[in-house]
């Protein structure tokens, strides 16, 4: 919901709309169940669920119950600028409002309201409740008052509906755009349980966005170790194309792979050392990848998190004969596999369905020769026959056009993002990188492809502002970092883009 919340903001429905049509709804149902004039408890945290509080609070109020806030924290802590918002509009109802800061549970005010509602966290709570909104739970269920959850309530995990020591028991949970699947498995603490609407289209749900960024960035502990982050074995690269697996592996790098390992022909490893001191190569034995390249392949695979097989391989036939080898000797170590360019051609001559994760990243003409078929021109009937393929070879599509098509089979997604002067030779290397660094990093398939699409598009983007469409693949290397650490940063270059939906 965060990521979905984030990417309507991207489109244009702000996170300060969500939150009002979700306060109001609160507001709403409540005066459905009660008499006007009933008092009413408000316990908010801090972040978005205490802003779905606020906002209810001032609609409740209006309506004329009698309404009280009380706030796990001090005000001042508060950091999300639509919270903050509505925080300021309640400064001006303190006189119809009563506020409590509770920042220890010794300030917990005695409320003997009707009802009790439950604002203070929302989905994206982890861990064990900390006081005071421990104390602010125990003192919730122990009032003899209706007791109203706000999205979830807060105790229950909304993943998988686990209660981490303790949780609000509520006789009424209500939820946003869609039920979370732990509220299913806790039921005796969720109560009634009803779905409310805030403005969210569920077109939303089919358009890549920063929030898909968000779904696969993960912290790094101050503890981490070189590893933590993910190896990639980047296997490719012949007597014409050096540059292809390079530029897979330095995308890899500045996505956030710890290692990034390319394994080339001898003479190719050798100037793919030259280019980066930052690159560690395999220089395997003869002119371009053979059989005889698989044992000393085989101890690298192992090593690897994930594997990306493919660019500027060329089509020898002895290469076609050993792409089949490193992929069954992928398949037997259970890692995830990516295949591009020369890659995806040689499988097409005998694809089938893997027993490990497999990402396929073909453009038109690539799909062409994988499927024998042609690609409609139609979006809707693209989308459909991409998704139709991806279930076929139970794999990850990500079909690169103007508008880039992601699809598992069950589900698609569609990226808007990049431009037409990334039709320039090694984008695509780039964008293999970028979802191969995701794969390394343990991170779902789906999701690390639609989060490349989305990174590899916006990095071209800002380089098109700068450059126009005079960019190469090497600018684009350089904007990666730029996005990951800011994905809603796109925002202001979305509009120079020439891709439209």
């Amino acid at each position: 919901m965060r990521a979905l919340e984030l990417n309507a903001e991207y489109f244009g429905v702000s996170r300060l709309q969500l939150m009002e049509n979700a306060g109001h709804n609160i507001a709403l149902e409540v005066a459905s169940r009660f008499k006007l004039g009933q008092s009413v408890a408000i316990f908010c945290g801090l972040g978005g669920n205490g802003g779905d509080g606020f906002v209810a609070a001032r609609h409740l109020s209006s309506m004329g119950f009698k309404v009280t806030v009380i706030l796990a924290g001090k005000a001042k802590e508060i950091t999300d600028k639509a919270v903050i918002e509505n925080w300021k509009a309640l400064q001006f109802l303190k006189e119809t409002i009563p506020i409590h800061e509770v920042y220890d549970s010794s300030l917990i005010p005695e409320t003997t309201a009707e009802i009790v509602i439950d604002a203070l966290l929302g989905t994206g709570a982890k861990g064990k409740l900390k006081p005071p909104i421990l104390q602010m739970v125990k003192k919730i269920n122990s009032m003899d008052s209706f007791r109203v959850a706000v999205d979830v309530p807060t105790g229950v995990d909304a993943d998988t509906g686990e209660v981490l020591g303790e949780a609000v028991k509520a006789n009424l949970t209500i939820t946003f755009h869609k039920t979370k699947k732990g509220l299913e498995n806790a039921k005796e603490y969720v109560g009634e349980l009803i779905v409310k609407d805030i403005g969210l289209p569920r077109e939303f749900e089919k358009f890549a966005g920063p929030g898909d960024v968000l779904l696969v960035t993960k912290p790094r502990a101050p503890k981490s170790h070189k590893g933590d982050f993910g190896r990639l074995l980047v296997i490719g690269g012949s007597e014409t194309f050096s540059g292809a697996p390079a530029f897979v592996a330095l995308s890899a790098l500045r996505t956030g792979v710890d290692l990034a390992y390319v394994a080339a022909p001898e003479r190719t490893a050798y100037a793919i050392s030259s280019m980066s001191p930052d690159l560690i190569t395999i220089k395997l034995e003869g002119r371009h990848l053979n059989l005889g390249s698989i044992p000393a392949l085989k101890t690298y695979i192992e090593t690897a998190d994930a594997v990306v097989l493919g660019p500027g391989l060329g089509l020898h036939v002895e290469t076609r004969e050993a792409v089949k080898a490193v992929i069954e000797a992928v398949e037997s170590a259970g890692k995830p596999l990516l295949l591009d360019a020369d890659g995806l051609k040689a499988f097409a001559g005998f694809k089938r369905i893997l027993n490990a994760p497999l990402v396929l990243t073909p453009h038109a003409e690539e799909y062409a020769i994988l499927t024998g078929r042609k690609l409609p021109e139609d979006l809707k009937e693209r989308a459909s026959e991409v998704q139709k393929t991806a279930a076929e070879l139970d794999a990850v599509i990500l079909l690169k056009g103007p508008v880039d098509i992601v699809s598992d089979g069950k589900r698609f997604k569609l990226n808007f993002t990049g431009n037409p002067g990334m039709t320039v030779g090694g984008t695509g290397d780039v964008l293999s990188g970028i979802v191969g660094a995701f794969l390394a990093q343990q991170i779902n398939p789906f999701e690390a492809a639609v989060a490349g699409a989305f990174v590899n598009g916006a990095a071209g983007d800002f380089v098109f502002e700068e450059k126009g469409c005079h960019m190469v693949s090497t600018d684009l290397i350089r904007q990666i970092p730029h996005i990951l650490n800011d994905p809603m940063s796109h925002l202001k270059v979305r509009k120079t883009s020439a891709k439209t939906s």
